[in-house]
């Protein structure tokens, strides 16, 4: 009888050694099951951070571009410009300008002749051209002179003392101061002679309004 007693608690004994090592056991499998879900939190986490790494990753915006570069003060000025030429100035008591010629003004019907810049001979009366055939105003060299000079055009018209200013027939010359011409510059015949003898090929004459 106190051999059974003594196996059974022999056996009890092994029940209850091998029954504490199976709950020793446990506690390991939850440590290892909990291991990969302690070490899966850490990667749940570092989600965030691949996204920030990816925005952060993005094209920067471009750079506005740079102002121009402001001129050098090495770069030449212009040269200054010349100044105008000053009026002419006219001759005292005439319309005009010139120096060494014939001046007209059709506006008074009145003539002068003008060396070095001043008046040597008139004011003298004339006529000039009619309606149609007006006198051309302007600036006009002496082309030639002819004494005894006619107009074919006109009945072969006396023309004595003509001193022609353009090459289509308009010239100084004996003529009445009373009727209008067909364009020249009609004078008295002392007047005439006077021009004729005066004025040289290459002289200007005036003729203004």
């Amino acid at each position: 009888m106190r051999v059974l007693v003594l196996v059974a608690t022999a056996l009890l004994a092994t029940a209850c050694a091998q029954g504490g090592t199976t709950e020793a056991a446990a506690p390991p499998a939850l440590s290892t099951s909990a291991g990969p879900s302690s070490s899966a939190q850490p990667s749940s986490s570092a989600a965030p951070a691949s996204s920030s790494a990816s925005s952060s990753s993005e094209a920067p915006a471009p750079a506005p571009e740079p102002a121009p570069a402001p001129s050098t003060s090495s770069e030449a000025p212009p040269p200054p410009q010349p100044a105008p030429p000053p009026p002419p100035v006219t001759v005292a008591g005439t319309p005009c300008d010139i120096t060494n010629g014939a001046c007209v003004e059709l506006s008074s019907q009145q003539t002068w002749l003008i060396s070095n810049g001043a008046v040597t001979y008139g004011p003298v009366p004339i006529t000039s051209g009619r309606p149609g055939y007006e006198t051309p105003t302007g600036y006009f060299p002496v082309l030639h002179k002819v004494l005894h000079e006619i107009s074919r055009p006109y009945n072969n018209a006396p023309m004595p003392y003509s001193v022609y200013f353009t090459n289509y027939g308009i010239a100084f010359h004996e003529g009445s101061l009373e009727v209008p011409s067909h364009g020249c510059v009609h004078l008295s015949q002392e007047a005439a002679a006077t021009y004729f003898d005066f004025l040289q090929s290459g002289q200007q004459v005036q003729v203004t309004p």
